[in-house]
């Protein structure tokens, strides 16, 4: 089994509440319905990880603690089990706001 394809197993196969950032994800996504405290559904969206295979997206929103620390704009991913940062849409939103 290649190391991508690998990969991609264990983030479809292992539930943990830590972030990984990820220098090849596009967006932030998670799988956990529960972190959002603000969400959109949305209906007949797909993402391609990067082996090709297809993720379903279920809809965007946000995730934290509203006292604290937000993330905004990350996609709930059907079976996604790890927490994913996406470094180019960090650096997007830093960009715009500095």
């Amino acid at each position: 089994m290649g190391q991508r394809k690998k990969s991609i197993e264990e983030c479809l196969a292992t539930s943990q509440r830590k972030w990984y950032v990820d220098s090849g994800c596009s967006r932030h996504m998670t799988g956990d319905t529960s972190m959002f405290i603000d969400f959109t559904r949305k209906e007949k969206r797909f993402f391609s990880y990067g082996d090709n295979n297809q993720g379903k997206i279920l809809g965007k929103g946000v995730v934290g603690n509203p006292s604290t620390t937000t993330i905004k704009d990350v996609m709930l991913v059907d079976g996604l089990k790890h927490n994913l940062l996406s470094i180019s849409q960090t650096f997007l939103v830093m960009a715009w706001t500095s």
